[in-house]
């Protein structure tokens, strides 16, 4: 008898589900390197298109939704939201008993993440400007475009709900990262720490690049690092398909 036999059976994962190959990868990285070409492109074009959208919105900045959307900016800040990252990592890596499905969720927020700041630096757009906002915050001493909190909560939603696609979680995921991007748009179009432009462009980024990061990573490197292959082979056929 196999030793396989004559271990106890275990269910698979039901946070597995961002293993699952994409059925279009040629298409999704395409897409993903379009995006960021259009993207940063777009971003030179801009200028102070939206200053009144962002004066008015800026004007909602007071008591309690004030309050509110300055703590979302510091909670998502990039140490924070590392932070974030890594102990979500930790717990889908106990939750699976896999490291596998941990480091692709990691690895698609990461790497569709860091390239905006690139890009940040390349378009180099300035933020709305403190000196005619009616409740400005603290000025932020790098460019605006696009927006790094907005990227990171899209993405941390895309891979979350691409996480939870086989579990009975994956329809409140969905709903409540919706909440969450809108909610995030709004906090830092209403700080005035971007225009909403900003934000609307770093939504796109991560709808349109993190599929490809995740073909990329998940799809054609994990599988070719030792420790991260997967563990039967079944799954190493559907991997390669």
């Amino acid at each position: 008898m196999s030793d396989a036999a004559l271990r106890p059976h275990r269910r698979e994962s039901d946070v597995n589900g961002i293993l699952d190959p994409s059925r279009y990868p040629l298409a999704s990285v395409t897409l993903a390197v379009a995006a960021v070409i259009v993207i940063t492109v777009v971003g030179f074009t801009l200028g102070t298109v939206d200053l009144g959208l962002s004066k008015a919105l800026n004007g909602l900045h007071t008591g309690a939704l004030g309050a509110l959307t300055t703590a979302v900016y510091h909670v998502i800040s990039p140490g924070p939201a590392i932070g974030i990252t890594v102990v979500v990592v930790g717990v889908i890596w106990w939750r699976a008993r896999d490291l596998r499905p941990a480091l692709a969720f990691g690895g698609t927020i990461a790497i569709t993440w860091v390239p905006s700041a690139v890009v940040k630096e390349i378009v180099h757009r300035a933020r709305p400007d403190v000196a005619v906002l009616p409740h400005p915050f603290a000025v932020q001493p790098d460019p605006g475009y696009p927006s790094g909190h907005t990227v990171y909560i899209t993405a941390f939603v895309i891979a979350l709900v691409w996480l939870l696609r086989d579990s009975r979680w994956h329809h409140l995921a969905v709903t409540l990262g919706v909440v969450a991007i809108v909610g995030v748009f709004f906090a830092v179009s209403i700080d005035a720490v971007h225009y909403p432009t900003d934000a609307a462009a770093s939504i796109l980024w991560s709808v349109a690049v993190a599929p490809g990061v995740r073909v990329v990573w998940v799809d054609w490197l994990m599988p070719r690092i030792p420790f991260l292959r997967p563990r039967v082979p079944g799954e190493a056929a559907r991997v390669s398909r």
